[in-house]
């Protein structure tokens, strides 16, 4: 759990993932990740996580694997607030699966 402005976020990328962003994302080595508003979502009512292949401009979070940078903007920190945010793949629907698990604030 990493601890960023005034409280905690943790995002975990098993290594199928990875490899999976490596395969979607070719030739892009940042990943940044953010809330999409499309009326569903498990966290947050309305939004639902999405990824594109652009440069940063305002980092908040940055977590590196596989040597892919995957960046959270400043302004969609909130998204993250005190969850971790876990992506794996999913070998039967063979795609990204993303599960959020609320934690507590640790002081």
């Amino acid at each position: 759990m990493e601890k960023v402005g005034a409280f905690y976020m943790m995002i975990s990328i098993d290594e199928k993932a990875a490899m999976w962003f490596t395969n979607e994302f070719q030739n892009n080595n940042t990943v940044r990740m953010f809330p999409q508003y499309d009326g569903f979502g498990e966290k947050n009512k309305g939004f639902s996580l999405a990824f594109s292949a652009e440069a940063p401009s305002n980092i908040g979070f940055t977590k590196e694997i596989n040597g892919i940078s995957f960046y959270v903007e400043g302004n969609d920190i909130w998204f993250f607030e005190d969850t971790e945010t876990c992506l794996s793949y999913n070998d039967e629907i063979k795609e990204i699966q993303i599960s959020f698990k609320e934690t507590m604030a640790i002081n």
